[in-house]
């Protein structure tokens, strides 16, 4: 089923669900298994699984030259979900990233997910690899999500890469985009961001799901303006508990985003992480309960595959 309507059909109820990250190279799905088993007494009518793009390591050869090798740390998607589909009978939402990917691998991926049935998924531009001070698109890809976009509503209207194919099925995607309520960090102000954000609805993307945010005026302010300015998909919020003190300066870092000096203070304060893991608890249980009657339709957890802290937070909101 869709996300919209997974939505549609709740009539107002709240929903819960969950992004799950895909093991590393070399381990085995039981971690998935193990984190779905514990989280499905919520009843999450989507699980979302996230896709990384290729790393480099140097490995030295004996005659002291270093050799630049791409490697994948998490591949899997696809078949996660795949496998969370047949397993626990809940829609999948595998995450699209241009990096890594040329359009022909892309199409060839959407081609597999139409064939899986699965309805939905994320289109996101990714992450630049560590190492690049910049995203670097792949030779043959996209170098924006508003490309990758256009490829997979062209499937949905039955247009492939190459014009041979004069007869061809329609794919029939759920689109989802990533929205930003403190702004893309690339974006040289909010409305610039705003903009490109109105640009994918406009193209076809039928919901929204955000960084996260601390701080629930940022979400309400984001989804006003986009509601004021004719953007009327469903906007689910992305959230996570903090858990240690280094997020502190982790999370700013990496995802370009501010936290309250209501919680990094109390955060400073903390003894232990143990504190820290109650503080960021007792926080985004308020920011749930503000965000459910705000009319935020999903309360979407990032749990970097680690249930437990969000499990408990979950246990007070239903």
């Amino acid at each position: 089923m869709k996300i919209i309507d997974h939505i549609k059909n709740a009539k107002g109820k709240t929903l819960y669900s969950f992004e799950l990250l895909p093991p590393a190279k070399g381990q085995g799905i039981q971690s998935i298994f193990k984190t779905m088993d514990e989280l499905m007494e919520f009843k999450p009518p989507f699980i979302d699984v996230t896709y990384h793009r290729e790393d480099y390591l140097y490995k030295q050869h004996s005659s002291g030259l270093l050799e630049r090798v791409s490697y994948r740390k998490r591949p899997g998607t696809v078949a996660i979900c795949a496998a969370i589909m047949s397993k626990y009978k809940v829609d999948a939402v595998p995450h699209l990233i241009c990096g890594g990917f040329t359009k022909e691998e892309t199409e060839n991926a959407l081609i597999d997910l139409n064939f899986l049935g699965i309805d939905n998924v994320l289109v996101l531009r990714g992450d630049a690899r560590k190492g690049d001070a910049d995203f670097i698109p792949t030779p043959g890809g996209h170098a924006y999500a508003t490309e990758l976009l256009e490829q997979v509503v062209d499937m949905n209207r039955g247009r492939y890469l190459h014009e041979d194919i004069t007869i061809a099925e329609k794919t029939n995607f759920c689109i989802g985009v990533a929205g930003y309520p403190e702004k893309h960090f690339e974006a040289p102000n909010f409305n610039t961001d705003f903009k490109w954000l109105k640009k994918k609805v406009e193209m076809g993307a039928e919901f929204i799901v955000t960084q996260m945010f601390f701080n629930v005026e940022k979400y309400k302010e984001f989804v006003i303006k986009c509601r004021e300015n004719d953007i009327h998909v469903p906007i689910i919020p992305g959230l996570k508990p903090l858990t240690s003190k280094n997020q502190l300066i982790t999370l700013p870092r990496i995802f370009h985003l501010d936290i309250p000096e209501d919680l990094s203070d109390a955060v400073a304060d903390c003894k232990t992480n143990a504190d820290v893991r109650q503080v960021g608890e007792e926080w985004l249980v308020q920011q749930c309960k503000e965000l459910i009657e705000f009319g935020a339709p999903v309360m979407h957890f990032y749990t970097m595959s680690n249930p437990g802290p969000t499990k408990k937070i979950v246990e007070k909101l239903v």
